[in-house]
Formats: structure tokens, C-alpha cells, sequence
């Protein structure tokens, strides 16, 4: 069944629209992520140029983002001082992302951009949690015990100044590293249509110690506010979010999440780990392909002014 995306202006299969929304939505309930790093390059392959791909993937990630994060607020599973210091630097993360989004689709460079930001990041993340997962398979077949680090070890960013205590975490935390990981986060996901939280998550546990207890959440909390507003910014400055595509990929997605979810839960967590990674390389050399092969079309047309 074909249907018109009237801002991508491209016919797709709303069917095949449909199964790559449940199919991210499986993924995301599965490794418990947003699922934006998949769902944005799968549009892109399909056709829907990496602009529209990247606003319309914000609005959704913001939709999926609601009830997960509506949920662990209930369980007060999130930390409310230490999501309004990340915010603090992941909304202006994300104007700015926004607005360099918008100065380089000006300059006709931005396709380009989104390709190379997703191999870079993709393979050098995927590559990293596809080794540790097979060193972590290596070591329990081995039967080695490594010992977990405690979540209250000091490292040198526990000695950086204008420190603040977040009681919910138990943790006393200099505000710089936590304002410059939100600024961080808020622009990759204006960029490049991703929530972050795959990156925010390691961060928060392994180099801030945040305790797990609280990071979801409080992580999830952030990708919801970052997501929203890249979704208003994007239909605001460039009119690019395509409401259609976004509410197939959403039913999708919930379906998906459902199945995804119990599938999870009867996987083990090293296991876990290594096919996310594999999922995630992958991507970032698919993407390393298209920039690698010769394209059918070797010209194009493009529209030049009113920044379009």
C-alpha cells in the first residue's frame, strides 16, 4: 500500500514504513534504548532524505520517550536536580545542533555530514561494546570474577570545583562535566536524530558513578525534553517533521517495544551487549558503504535560496 509523505514528498510502503517502526521498537525494547541511531539511517536507506530522517526520528524518540520516562518518575527512579543540570547544557546542545543543522543544509553539505557523523560514531561505538561483549562471553565461559567498581570511586572529575549534591543519586558532583555531557547529547541528537541515551547512560555509570538506580530515568528524562524541543526547533526553523511517517513509526514502535521487551529478558547481559554492538557496527559501515560506492545518479538539482 503506497502512501504520500507530503515533507519528504517521496510514495513509501506504509506497510514497509510500519514493520521498520516495529522493528527499531523490538531493538529499543530489547537493549532498553531509544532505537533513534537505527530507525534514522533506515529511513535514510529507504529513500527519505537524511533532513526529514532526522526531524521526524526527533519526534518520535520524544513520543516513545513520554511514558518511559512518566513511568520512572511514578517509581521516583529519576533524580529531578541532577536532569535540570543536564538540561542546562542539553538545550542549549540542541539549539545549537539545530541551528548548524540548519547553516549546513543552507550550504548543501549537511546529507554529508549526517553520513559521516553516523560512521564515525557507530563504528567506533559499536566496534567498542562488540569487543567488550566478547571479552565479557570470554571471561565468564573462563569462569574469571571481575570485580565490580564501586559506584562511590573517585576519579579526577570528582575533584573539579562548583560542586553540587544531588540527594536523590547520594552523589557530590562537580556541575561542569554534567553540563558539558547534556551540551553534548543535545547536539548529537539535533544532528544526528538520535536520543543518546546509549552514550549518556555508560557515561553517567562508569565515569560520573552515577548509581544505576537513578540513570535511566533520569537519562530518559533528558532525551525527552532535548527531543521535544529539536522537534519544535526542526518544524519551526526548516519544516522538515513529517508528522505521517512519524506516527507510523510510532505504532510501530509499540508494538515492537512489547515483544522486544520480553525477548530481553531471556537473553543474558553479556550477550546483550555483544549485539548491540554488532547492530550498531553494522550501521556505521553500512553507512561507510554509501560513501564509498559510486552513485547511479551522479548529479543532482537542488533548489539554492530561502535556505532550502
Amino acid at each position: 500500500m503506497q502512501l504520500f509523505l507530503p515533507i519528504a514528498d517521496i510514495p513509501v510502503n506504509m506497510f514497509l514504513i510500519l514493520a521498520m517502526g516495529m522493528a527499531v521498537g523490538f531493538v529499543s525494547g530489547m537493549f532498553g534504548i531509544g532505537g533513534g541511531f537505527l530507525l534514522t539511517p533506515l529511513l535514510i536507506f529507504v529513500g527519505v532524505s537524511p533532513a526529514v530522517a532526522v526531524a521526524s526520528v526527533s519526534s518520535h524518540i520524544a513520543a516513545s520517550s513520554f511514558s518511559g520516562a512518566l513511568s520512572y518518575w511514578r517509581r521516583r527512579a529519576i533524580d529531578p536536580s541532577l536532569a535540570l543540570v543536564l538540561l542546562s547544557g542539553g538545550v542549549l546542545g540542541t539549539a545549537f545542533g539545530v541551528w548548524l543543522f540548519t547553516l549546513l543544509r543552507s550550504l548543501g553539505q549537511l546529507d554529508l555530514i549526517i553520513a559521516l557523523s553516523y560512521v564515525v560514531l557507530l563504528s567506533a561505538v559499536g566496534g567498542l561494546m562488540f569487543w567488550e561483549g566478547l571479552r565479557a562471553i570470554h571471561r565468564a565461559r573462563r569462569g574469571e570474577i571481575i570485580p565490580m567498581r564501586r559506584t562511590g570511586a573517585h576519579g579526577w572529575i570528582h575533584g573539579l570545583p562548583l560542586k553540587m549534591r544531588f540527594k536523590r543519586s547520594k552523589i557530590y558532583l562537580s556541575v561542569i562535566p554534567l553540563i558539558a555531557t547534556g551540551l553534548m547529547i543535545g547536539f548529537i541528537g539535533a544532528i544526528m536524530g538520535i536520543g543518546g541515551a546509549f552514550l549518556l547512560i555508560p557515561i553517567l555509570i562508569y565515569v560520573m558513578r552515577v548509581p544505576t538506580g537513578t540513570v535511566i530515568g533520569t537519562a530518559m528524562a533528558l532525551t525527552l525534553v532535548t527531543m521535544i524541543l529539536a522537534t519544535v526547533l526542526h518544524a519551526v526553523t526548516n519544516h522538515l517533521v513529517d508528522a505521517v511517517l512519524a506516527l507510523i513509526l510510532m505504532v510501530g514502535g509499540v508494538i515492537g517495544a512489547q515483544f522486544g521487551a520480553r525477548a530481553g529478558q531471556r537473553i543474558r547481559g553479556e550477550h546483550l551487549r555483544l549485539l548491540l554492538g554488532l547492530l550498531i557496527l553494522s550501521v556505521g559501515i553500512r553507512f561507510a558503504v554509501e560513501l564509498i560506492i559510486k552513485p547511479d545518479d551522479i548529479y543532482t538539482i537542488r533548489q539554492i535560496g530561502d535556505g532550502v
